[in-house]
């Protein structure tokens, strides 16, 4: 039998909406060693659960876990309701707040009246209520119908467990549907995704199929349609497709065919459930064709509105020059006017070309002709940046606090909703956003809905870099609409003599380059093979440490994550250079990779509640065994930027090795020594925009180490997957 332990639940310490749980219980009963020496006595545990009734008596199936900040709890997997076995239980049972108007004098009369098997009784016939003295019908029928309920409820929990449901997901659909819960599954599991955000189509697709719901089932299809076009939407970055990639991506899922006219009623059936927009040959999944629309819609109000004069914008400007003791040529002078005079203002530009020092011109102005005191600037200018990273490089070259828009939206990862929203909006003035190209359509949607119409809106970035990883092309699609004040910066400040990086960058834009094989002071090109690029590297990396650099100083890319000069490969030569096995550091294998302390790490995921983001870089500070650890499990500390965060055997797939790292993860990111890795077997990755964002990484020293033909083609490559967007169009429509 598993672990168990049985009890009375006595109270909740903390609950969720979702049925998560901490609550008090007291142990009557358990299998499990370590809980013998609480029998009698009360513990904390965690969960999914129902609905939770004080002092009922429960069996919870799961383990017992020392927590580092709370102590001792019982981890709950799996519980079941059981009903009282005793007398007085019975008694407390009815009497309890369950069966409102019950009281112990009425409940001790039906338990004389009918004994010990009472519960049972009445669930099998409710007359056996008349047998009790006292009891009117209204609260004989209140009892039957608590019964009935209270053992429903569980039998259908326990059925959507035994279909294939998790506890978790479980709860989610009783909560949505009650009584109806089984009715529903049965008769179209598959509303449950539309009902239920957390829970995929796979899983429910996988039980339906358990189900022996036909392959062509219309509602099996129509299912698949929205979860292909979701696929294809993320994947590829596009807005909307046509019946022809949509005919094709349901072949693949679906292995049969069906023909266009029956695939065109089912989108059209789609359409008229609005969950997706059909506008003319372009389909569309609903919330992306609304955030595009609701993207141009906002943005034409604000820039339409009366712009903003102030008479003493060009003296306050000439006193900060003095003040920064700073000339700004008449460019970036315009910069600042517009990005103080718009309402909306865009500023692009590569690497060098004065964007942050504008940026940080424009807050001080801003504080100079408000006349704010620290406080009031905190209240009316909000920095912000799609990465940690990000925010952090805003912050330090502002000395202005910046932040990830999902911090400042307050994302609630628990129900992936943001508390800044169309209804509760932030009444920040100036808004200013850094990296913009990384933003993609949804979050995009979802700042601007945060914000209030009384804002000036000014969008930092440079549209040359790769695309945002989700879909659309935000900050292309406002350039090209040539309808927002836009500042092209194209003259380079941070260029010392003999320096090259930014020079290259702009000849790779420009599709022109010039003596990239010649070493400059911030600048190499080490010609190698594939077949010696690792051997090469290896030998770079000993050079770096016998000038006591780590690699805490540089970074290496690569375009891919396989094959001989790829990410995982290179992560394994990398980590025997300068993390070597040591009998001081500990180490863990996670899957086919040893971890150990002194590791360089990546995050792969967004945890807003601890402040770290997709792409951050850690180091692992220290491994606590399982043995060792409070919890009973291994535990792994890593430090970001100084913000120490735990992980235990659950988070482990979050994190990768950062020795090597792809050039999509570079991307909001600024490293002092860039290594990128140029292999013609990587040809497929190969492209401009993803070599110039690589390039424009690099802040004092570039390498590229490979082979010069595949720097070529990657440069004269211009052939990236061009995303299919509607933008554009509404802004100039």
């Amino acid at each position: 039998m598993p672990n168990f332990i049985k009890g009375n639940y006595k109270r909740s310490i903390f609950s969720t909406e979702k049925g998560y749980t901490v609550g008090i219980f007291k142990i009557k009963e358990t299998n499990e060693p370590i809980m013998e020496n609480f029998v009698g006595k009360t513990v904390t545990f965690t969960g999914f659960f129902d609905q939770l009734n004080e002092n009922e008596l429960y069996i919870f199936y799961g383990e017992a876990k020392e927590h580092p900040k709370y102590g001792l709890q019982y981890n709950v997997h799996d519980y079941e309701r059981l009903k009282p076995d005793d007398i007085d239980g019975i008694i407390e049972f009815l009497s309890s707040d369950l069966f409102p108007g019950i009281g112990v004098k009425m409940a001790t009369k039906i338990v004389e009246k009918l004994g010990q098997n009472a519960l049972d009784l009445i669930i099998q016939d409710q007359k056996s209520l008349l047998l009790v003295k006292g009891l009117n019908t209204q609260k004989r029928q209140l009892i039957y119908d608590t019964l009935i309920s209270y053992e429903d409820s569980h039998k259908t929990i326990v059925y959507l467990t035994e279909i294939g449901f998790s506890m978790k997901d479980s709860l989610a659909i009783y909560n949505k549907y009650r009584e109806n819960t089984i009715m529903q599954i049965e008769n179209d599991i598959y509303q449950i995704i539309d009902d239920i955000d957390d829970i995929s189509f796979l899983k429910i697709d996988e039980i339906a199929q358990k189900m022996n719901i036909l392959s062509d089932d219309e509602r099996r299809i129509k299912a698949s349609l929205i979860y292909i076009m979701n696929n294809l939407t993320f994947n590829n970055g596009d807005t909307y497709f046509l019946i022809d990639e949509l005919y094709e991506a349901l072949f693949g899922f679906l292995h049969f065919q069906i023909d266009v006219d029956t695939l065109k009623q089912y989108l059209q059936d789609l359409h008229y459930e609005e969950k997706i927009v059909n506008d003319g040959e372009k389909y569309y999944i609903k919330d992306i064709y609304d955030a595009e629309l609701n993207i141009s819609n906002t943005l034409k109000k604000l820039n339409n509105k009366t712009k903003i004069k102030n008479k003493d914008l060009d003296i306050k400007l000439h006193e900060l020059e003095i003040i920064n003791n700073i000339t700004y040529n008449e460019k970036q002078k315009d910069a600042i006017r517009h990005s103080l005079e718009n309402n909306i203002t865009i500023i692009t530009g590569g690497p060098g070309t004065g964007k942050t020092t504008i940026v940080k011109a424009i807050v001080s102005l801003y504080q100079m002709l408000n006349d704010y005191d620290n406080q009031k600037m905190l209240e009316n200018v909000a920095l912000l940046a799609p990465t940690g990273r990000a925010s952090k490089r805003l912050a330090d070259s502002t000395n202005f606090p910046a932040m990830t828009i999902h911090r400042f939206l307050k994302w609630n990862k628990e129900n992936n909703s943001f508390g800044v929203n169309e209804y509760n909006k932030d009444y920040s003035r100036l808004i200013i956003v850094d990296e913009v190209s990384m933003l993609d359509i949804n979050i995009f949607n979802s700042l601007l809905k945060g914000l209030t119409s009384n804002i000036q809106l000014i969008l930092v970035g440079d549209y040359n870099q790769l695309p945002s990883v989700g879909p659309g092309q935000v900050l292309k699609d406002l350039i090209m609409s040539n309808i927002f004040p836009t500042i092209y910066l194209e003259m380079l400040y941070r260029q010392k003599e003999n320096s090259y990086i930014n020079t290259l960058a702009y000849e790779i834009k420009d599709n022109d380059l010039s003596d990239f094989l010649t070493t400059k002071d911030d600048y190499t090109f080490l010609n190698c093979p594939t077949r010696s690029i690792k051997n090469n590297l290896h030998y770079l990396c000993e050079q770096i440490l016998n000038k006591d650099y780590d690699c805490h100083d540089f970074q290496v890319m690569a375009p891919m994550y396989y094959g001989e000069a790829g990410i995982d490969s290179l992560n394994l030569e990398l980590q025997s250079i300068f993390n070597p096995p040591d009998i001081t550091k500990k180490e863990i294998k996670i899957g086919n990779v040893i971890y150990r302390e002194n590791d360089k790490v990546l995050e792969l995921v967004n945890i807003p509640d601890e402040n770290i983001y997709n792409g951050d870089i850690g180091y692992i500070k220290k491994i606590i065994d399982a043995s060792e650890s409070d919890s009973k499990k291994t535990e792994i500390y890593i430090d970001f930027y100084g913000n120490i965060v735990k992980f235990v055997p659950k988070d482990f797939a979050q994190i990768k090795h950062g020795y090597a790292i792809s050039i999509h993860k570079s991307q909001g990111s600024e490293f002092e020594m860039v290594v990128v890795i140029l292999s013609n077997s990587h040809k497929r990755m190969l492209y401009r925009k993803l070599i110039y964002t690589a390039v424009t990484r690099a802040k004092r020293k570039l390498i590229l180490l490979g082979e010069e033909e595949a720097f070529r083609y990657a440069v004269f490559n211009n052939s990236e997957y061009n995303r299919k967007t509607t933008l554009l169009d509404h802004l100039i429509a």
